[in-house]
């Protein structure tokens, strides 16, 4: 027996050992797991920021290490919180929605309140954001939750998920874990991507009380190890955050011809289920109008956020801005996006391939430099026709670019826009859209219209679609609607710590400039102090943390 499956295993007979399926886990002792793990991750959110900033090849900047915090302990402190808060509504026979969170769209169909959520103080910490999911037709008030509810207040163990963990943000592999054993009734085996393996030790202290209780592993390796894993007869389920190239080789098999002719022939070489998060040429609409100096400057900066997060390492970095080719302030913007990039320091390609793909994607012959950064690069006016691959393969490097789309009118390009975004560029997890105040009134039609017509899972107005990533109330997943056979951008969704099942999307909206500054900006002068104020907030909630944590911002 090879170490791979030997490893696989003994982890397997470890958390069959612990629990036999219909075991029950119940919800005082899930709620006392998230207390643990929120008191064991405060323990090491500092150690976990240094040391991912410090992997990723940027010591001791604290800019990179309040960004890895944000989107590391922050994040997960934040949904163990959300998870409590649910947990015990189910216990007390609370409603788990707030109330008055329900809104009627049309007759068959409605829209939930997701955010602000109540008792984190989201509406003075994020102020000016709103958001709501989109229900499917025919889902309403008797049906919202399906069986998420009745799953989560039973806690009856339904089988072992293997979670293959996401390489590139490291609160990813974490919440994954977590949605499927608070409230699914799954044992985790999380299998760490070898790009950020070094987390593991971290993880093993943060999330301890749930590996003594049984409820979840963590392993590292190669590939031959996840290979292991994801077909042992004793894993029930398998969830990967990644390409839909590995999905597919995990699904239908490493050999291409293989791999085709089980598709073609429906059956794939797992046969599992198997739910996903993968990638996206998340685009960036920007609606024509007359924009203030200082509405254009912050739409700029975040979509240089976008961009330059995490090195442009995302799934949801924005890869494609839309503009009308008669909007007049379309340079000004453009060189306000340019002016933020080049003021933003460069920052090692971290991420395998990095340079091989910048190579192709920017169509210069770069290498990176002897720090190993590449340039921020945005090629403006591209076509899908001479460039194609801009539009429809996901870069996953630090290029964005932008296309022109012809209209005869603002309420013509933003109906175009929409149709081109949905039917001709990959992927269906999140766009954003810029929408100028003072719109005529059919081009403010026009742009309601388009906001429910986006056939993406997270649709931002005025604001970057990490945020609903990060915010953990909202479902984050791909648009429903694919197959194991064309996976798209996954299937399936996380977080959604309001249970509800049914969902096509989440529109969140936020205004055209963010106060205080927001601290995912780069030229955020402060952020590692936000950073850790909201970490000391989702850790204890209170509102004598409020005037540290606005102090910090403020000096932004």
């Amino acid at each position: 027996m090879d170490k791979s499956n030997s490893l696989v295993n003994q982890t397997l007979n470890e958390l069959t050992t612990a629990y036999a399926v219909g075991d029950f886990v119940t919800i005082s002792e899930r709620i006392r797991l998230c207390l643990a793990s929120l008191d064991a991750l405060s323990r090491v959110c500092d150690d976990w920021s240094v040391t991912a900033a410090r992997q990723k090849q940027c010591p001791d900047v604290s800019a990179v290490e309040a960004e890895e915090m944000l989107a590391g302990p922050v994040v997960v402190a934040r949904q163990l919180q959300l998870t409590i808060q649910t947990l015990q509504a189910i216990e007390h026979e609370r409603p788990v929605r707030p109330a008055r969170s329900l809104t009627r769209l049309s007759k068959d169909q409605v829209a939930v309140s997701v955010f602000p959520t109540s008792g984190y103080y989201d509406s003075l910490t994020f102020m000016g954001l709103h958001g709501q999911v989109i229900m499917k037709p025919g889902i309403d008030e008797t049906n919202i939750h399906g069986s998420r509810l009745e799953l989560a207040r039973e806690g009856r163990i339904t089988g072992i998920c293997a979670v293959l963990g996401a390489g590139n943000v490291a609160s990813i592999p974490a919440t994954d874990s977590l949605s499927r054993i608070m409230f699914e009734g799954r044992q985790v085996v999380l299998k760490m991507n070898p790009v950020n393996e070094y987390l593991a030790p971290l993880f093993e202290v943060a999330f301890a009380s749930l590996i003594r209780k049984g409820l979840l592993r963590i392993i590292t390796g190669a590939g031959s190890v996840g290979q292991a894993l994801v077909n042992h007869p004793n894993i029930s389920e398998v969830h990967i955050t990644g390409s839909a190239q590995t999905h597919d080789v995990i699904v239908w098999g490493a050999d291409p011809d293989d791999r085709e002719r089980r598709r073609q022939n429906g059956t794939p070489l797992l046969q599992k289920p198997v739910t996903s998060e993968l990638g996206n040429v998340s685009p960036w609409i920007i609606v024509p109008g007359k924009y203030t100096d200082r509405q254009l400057n912050s739409q700029a900066q975040h979509i240089a956020a976008s961009i330059t997060n995490n090195a442009s390492f995302n799934c949801l970095a924005t890869k494609m801005i839309v503009t009308w080719s008669q909007w007049k302030q379309r340079e000004q913007f453009l060189d306000f996006i340019r002016q933020y990039l080049r003021q933003t320091k460069a920052r090692p390609a971290y991420y395998p391939g990095a340079a091989e793909r910048f190579r192709r994607f920017a169509a210069i012959d770069a290498t990176p430099d002897d720090t190993n950064c590449l340039p921020w690069t945005l090629l403006a006016g591209q076509s899908i026709d001479q460039r194609p691959e801009l539009f429809t393969e996901e870069s996953f490097v630090c290029v964005c670019a932008e296309t022109t789309l012809a209209a005869d009118s603002p309420g013509m390009f933003i109906n175009t826009a929409t149709d081109f975004v949905n039917h001709r560029m990959t992927g269906s997890l999140c766009a954003s859209i810029t929408v100028p105040a003072g719109l005529q009134p059919k081009d403010t039609v026009a742009c309601h219209s388009a906001i429910q017509r986006l056939q993406y899972g997270s649709v931002c107005v005025n604001q970057w679609s990490g945020l609903v990533y990060a915010l953990t109330s909202p479902p984050w997943g791909a648009y429903p609607g694919a197959t194991i056979s064309n996976v798209g951008s996954g299937i399936g969704s996380v977080h959604n710590t309001y249970l509800l099942e049914g969902h096509q999307k989440t529109i969140l909206r936020g205004p055209l400039v963010n106060f205080p500054k927001p601290v995912w900006f780069p030229a955020h002068r402060n952020s590692l102090d936000v950073a850790r104020q909201l970490m000391a907030l989702y850790y204890q909630p209170s509102v004598t943390r409020l005037p540290r944590l606005f102090s910090a911002a403020l000096k932004g």
